[in-house]
This record gives C-alpha cells, structure tokens and sequence, in this order.
C-alpha cells in the first residue's frame, strides 16, 4: 500500500519519559535555554583541553579558547570569570573521565598486585583513548596556576596512598617506608609527562608491564617485578576504543536557544510532522521550522522518517543515534 507513513519507534528513556511527562506545560521551551548553555559549556571545555595540547596552557588565552569553540567571547564570560575558571573545570571533568575507567572494573576484593595493574591497565588505556586530556591532567596542571597545583596535589596524594595499600599484605618488618609509594608514584608521572609531551608517544598500554614492574619491586621483590614484565600487553577496553569526549563539544556548529529546543520537541514526541515540532518548540513560523529542522538534519542529528519525503505527506522526525547521544548528554547536566 503506497503512501503510508511509518510509525517510528519511541524508544522509552528517562530523559525522553521526563519531557513527555512535562511537555504540556511547556518544558520544553523551558528547558531550551539551560540545554544552550550546556552546550556551550562543554564546547568550552573540549577547547580549552585542545588549545592546551596544542599552545601549552601558559600561552592559551580566552580568545583560543573561543575561537576553537565557536562560541563568542561574551558567552565565555557568561559562563566562567576567567580562563583559570574554564582550566579548573575541564581539569576536574578530565579527572572524572579518567576515574570513571579505573572505577568500572575495579575489585576491591582483589589482591594488591592485581588492583595495582587493572588500575594502571585503565588509566594507561584512558591516555591512548583522550591524550589530550590527560596532557592537560599530568603536564598543563603543573604550570596553571596555584589552584590547579592544589587540585594535581589532591589527585596524586590517592595514587600514593592506593600504593602505600600494599604494605597492609606485607608482613611485619617487610613493610616500606611512606616515602616508597611516593617516589613509585612520582617516577610513573615522570614518565608519563614525558610521553605525552613527545610528537609520536606511541601506545600507553605497551607501557603496563614495565609500569607494572616498577610498581611492585619494591614492595614484592624481583621475581614479582620480572613476572610483571613477562606479562602480555593488555587489548584496550571496548570503551577506550570509543573514547568518552564529551558528544557536545564535538557539534560541528554553533547550536541556538530555538535550535536546542526543536531537538528536544523531536525527543520529546518522535515521529512527529514540522508542525508539531513547531508547536512543541514554540516557533510559530513554518519556514523557520523547516530550517532549524534541515539544520539538525545537516548535522545527523535528527531524520525524516517519512515513507514519502518532498511529496506533501506530513514528514516524521525522530533523532538518529549521534541525536539520541546528544540529548541524553544533555539530560545528564540537568
């Protein structure tokens, strides 16, 4: 039969379920300007960890900072005081991405040694998967100013103390200084900030056994530190293979308030025609819609799922997958 549109599914999230539930009471112009913002904060912050990389963050200034984002200078001081600001928060998102890979396999129930390498297994994985997030972490940290200093402070004072844990399986009189963990730990960041500063750093994970290695000689002797070494380099997990940046700051476009909220009026009902877009979204102009819509199209954000495109049948949007990415990043800062 010719000329019946599909009915596209209506996948249920709970971002999605939230807009539905409050869509009547215009939700979703509401929330429009606040998922703007959101965009543009992260934007931001994905340039401020490229610039660094690139221009070492004593040269970086706001106007790097911007340009790289596409987003004006007056939105950048709408959303930080200064450039430090901006440095912090991209610092502190850098140190949760890298927690959130050490965190996900984590067995605390494990033993010392086996702790020890999954956790460096991930945080190496973490820099093949963001290096510039972790040059931002371990190199730019050191010349950002007194804040980030204390921040970097905070950080590498866990890594010590997570090392120092291997003394609690260490018998009486085997058991190492404090001031062991902290020359392990600093003699990692040692070698870490080298290969992140070099052109061609090679891949991290190659580094796990010989890391691994100088890691536990002093505390479990040579035969451990050699075993360590014999080890086969580890497959990188399926989530450093994707990579975590951020889907917002990668939009190849400066999103709008009106832009952002026809996304949302999609998620909120998919497969709903330009006018019912345009109602849910609060743009009254037709020929609006169908721009702000052929936008989102352009971008992959969005698709038609008419049967019969272009003919005068109502279209039917719905996000597509980098769409759906998207909205539930922007649904995760609400």
């Amino acid at each position: 039969m010719a000329g019946r549109r599909r009915t596209p599914s209506r996948t249920s999230t709970p971002a999605r379920d939230a807009i539905v539930r409050s869509s009547g009471d215009g939700a979703v112009r509401e929330l429009g300007r606040e998922r703007v913002t959101e965009i543009q904060r992260a934007r931001l912050l994905g340039a401020m960890i490229d610039v660094c990389a690139e221009h070492g963050v004593a040269e970086v200034t706001v106007a790097h900072v911007v340009e790289r984002a596409g987003v004006s200078r007056r939105t950048f001081y709408e959303i930080y005081s200064d450039r430090e600001e901006c440095f912090l928060e991209a610092f502190d998102e850098g140190v949760a991405r890298a927690s959130r890979y050490v965190l996900d396999d984590y067995d605390e129930t494990a033993r010392w040694a086996d702790r020890m390498r999954g956790a460096l297994t991930a945080l190496l994985a973490f820099l093949d998967a963001e290096p510039a997030t972790g040059r931002l972490l371990v190199v730019e940290s050191l010349a950002a100013g007194d804040s980030a200093l204390s921040r970097r402070r905070a950080a590498v004072e866990q890594m010590i103390a997570f090392v120092d844990g291997a003394n609690a399986e260490l018998k009486a009189g085997k058991q190492t200084p404090s001031l062991t963990a902290e020359g392990v730990v600093g003699g990692v960041l040692s070698i870490l900030h080298s290969r992140l500063l070099a052109d061609a750093p090679g891949s991290f994970l190659e580094l796990t056994g010989p890391l691994a290695s100088m890691i536990v000689l002093p505390y479990l002797g040579s035969a451990a530190a050699r075993k360590e070494l014999s080890r086969p380099v580890p497959k990188a997990p399926a989530k450093a293979r994707r990579g975590e940046r951020d889907p917002l700051s990668q939009l190849d476009m400066r999103l709008t308030y009106r832009t952002v909220r026809v996304l949302l009026a999609v998620s909120a009902q998919p497969g709903d025609s330009n006018r019912g877009v345009a109602a849910r979204a609060g743009i009254g102009d037709q020929g609006q819609i169908s721009k702000l819509l052929a936008r989102l199209e352009k971008l992959g954000l969005v698709v038609n799922m008419s049967t019969a495109p272009g003919t005068g049948a109502p279209n039917a949007w719905v996000l597509t997958k980098q769409g759906e990415e998207v909205h539930v990043a922007l649904a995760a800062r609400r």
